[in-house]
This record gives structure tokens, C-alpha cells and sequence, in this order.
């Protein structure tokens, strides 16, 4: 099912790519924004959502003035996020019961993107939605043991521990367009599918391991989920006449507008003509009696 997910949306992309070669712009730009993540265990476990993280990274958009095919493009993202596990969260003492286990994560996301998107406000404003298909990279991680009041670095283990993740990602938008200047809020929700740790298949326990792994065994499953809003920047580059295509647009609203008010015009005369007429007023009299 991941699979299939996966595939439609690439196929997705590339069809919207494929659209994006007539009339179409480079977006070249730098975003930036504040969160929070947590984490998927299974069996489960007593997670809370992690809040403070932050992500910041390049983005590139290759996107068609035409309404609704959107955009399709690529970001290179730094992001922290991990997870805050509470063992004892069930526990009648208050101190105990917030122990907790934090693990801090670093890493590098490349998001392969599409953007379904229209305008409003005279081709001022662009509303988009972010879909995407997930990549990652975890650099390093630190590691907070309150349980065991320890803390430090956390090394990576091949054994136990999986550099390289992917997901999904969903979300959505609205840019500003000022000439070649690109002005976008947004928010995007990152659902992970690759796990931080390996299954138990893998790594049954954690006998060599010191206070950075507080579990038992390894869950057999543990993807991340982040959520992020961010700000963003960009510069559109491209020909003088791929730019001039948004004026063509706006011509043709123009034209559709003003073709809609004659018709309701026309339509107006041709009524208020009926009920002027002299055969239209007999009938209407021989119709009273």
C-alpha cells in the first residue's frame, strides 16, 4: 500500500511536470519555520508532541501560470525533531510520572513536491496545497534520560539504529506575488514510515547499550511525525515572456468579464424591450380581466 501511495504521486508530479514546460517559471528561494514532532511506537507507547523544533532549508518551485496544474519542485531542508517518552506516565506520583526519555534528532529532509494551486486578487495571491513523497538523512541526535539522569550525545548503532527514513507529506498555503519576489506562509505535516530504530527482527535488546536506549527491546515499529509552519521567500526567474503570459491572463479575465456583463446587458434590454412592446401590454391587460 505504502508502495502504491508512493507511485501515484510521483506519477502525479510528473504528469504536472510534464504540463509545467509551456509558459512556465523557476521559483528559487530560502524558508524557515518553528514546530513540533513526535513519534509512532509500536506497541504502543507513551509519547507526548515535542515542541520547539525548527526547520530551515532551499527551496525550488517549477510551476505553470495555467490555473489549477500547480507547481512540481524539490526542497533541502535542515530539521530538528524527535520524540519525548514518558514511562511512567500512569504513575499516582506526580514526580515519577514525569520522568521522560528526550531524544533530539538532526536531520537533512529533501521533499519531492507538487502543488496543486490557483490565484485570487488579480493574480496577487497564489493558494496552493503541499503534497509530497519524503526522503531523509539523520546527521546526529542527542539524547536527555531524566530516568536515569543521564544525558549526552547518542551514538548510532548500524544495528539498532536507521540513518535513512521516508514518508509522506501533506499541507498547504498561500504565496504573495510582488513582480519577481515571492512572499509564502505555509504549513506542512510530515507522516514518517521509515522507523528511527530497527524492529526487534533486528536488534532484540539493549544489553551492550548505556542510558541513551531506555527500552527493553527495540518496538517494531517507530516512524517520526513532524508539523511545521514556516515562512518563505523566493525570486522567480525566467524569460520576459513567460512573465508577460500572467498579463495575458489577466487580459483574458478581463475579456471573460466583460463578455458576461454585455450578455447580462443585452439580456436586460431584451427584456425591458418584451415588456415595452404593444402586443406584450394588450396581453398583459386581456390577462387582468
Amino acid at each position: 500500500m505504502k508502495q502504491r501511495i508512493i507511485t501515484i504521486l510521483l506519477a502525479l508530479a510528473a504528469t504536472c511536470g510534464a504540463a509545467t514546460v509551456a509558459h512556465a517559471q523557476h521559483v528559487f528561494g530560502v524558508k524557515g519555520g518553528w514546530g513540533a514532532s513526535t513519534a509512532r511506537f509500536y506497541p504502543k507507547q507513551e509519547m507526548r508532541m515535542m515542541w520547539g523544533g525548527y526547520t530551515g532549508g532551499v527551496t525550488w518551485r517549477h510551476y505553470s501560470v495555467q490555473p489549477f496544474v500547480g507547481a512540481v519542485g524539490a526542497d533541502v531542508e535542515f530539521m530538528k525533531r524527535g520524540y519525548s517518552y514518558y514511562p511512567y506516565f500512569s504513575s499516582e506520583d506526580p514526580a515519577t510520572k514525569a520522568l521522560r526519555y528526550t531524544r533530539h534528532i538532526n536531520s537533512v529532509l529533501v521533499p519531492i513536491v507538487w502543488q496543486p494551486h490557483f490565484y485570487l486578487a488579480n493574480f496577487r495571491l497564489r493558494v496552493y496545497v503541499d503534497l509530497a513523497v519524503t526522503f531523509a538523512y539523520n546527521i546526529s541526535s542527542t539524547y536527555i534520560n531524566e530516568l536515569q539522569n543521564a544525558s549526552g550525545t547518542y551514538h548510532f548503532k548500524l544495528v539498532r539504529d536507521n540513518r535513512w527514513n521516508y514518508g509522506l507529506a501533506g499541507g498547504g498555503g498561500v504565496a504573495y506575488l510582488a513582480g519577481r519576489n515571492e512572499f509564502s506562509v505555509g504549513a506542512r505535516y510530515y507522516f514518517g514510515y521509515g522507523d528511527i530504530v530497527r524492529n526487534t527482527n533486528r536488534y532484540s535488546g539493549n544489553a551492550t547499550d548505556g542510558p541513551e536506549n531506555p527500552f527493553a527491546t527495540t518496538p517494531r515499529r517507530s516512524p517520526i511525525d513532524n508539523i511545521y509552519i514556516t515562512l518563505g521567500y523566493g525570486v522567480r526567474v525566467g524569460k520576459a515572456d513567460e512573465f508577460a503570459s500572467f498579463e495575458r491572463m489577466r487580459a483574458n479575465r478581463v475579456r471573460r468579464a466583460e463578455k458576461r456583463r454585455a450578455e447580462a446587458e443585452r439580456k436586460a434590454a431584451k427584456a425591458a424591450a418584451e415588456a415595452a412592446s404593444p402586443k406584450r401590454a394588450a396581453l398583459q391587460t386581456a390577462k387582468g380581466k
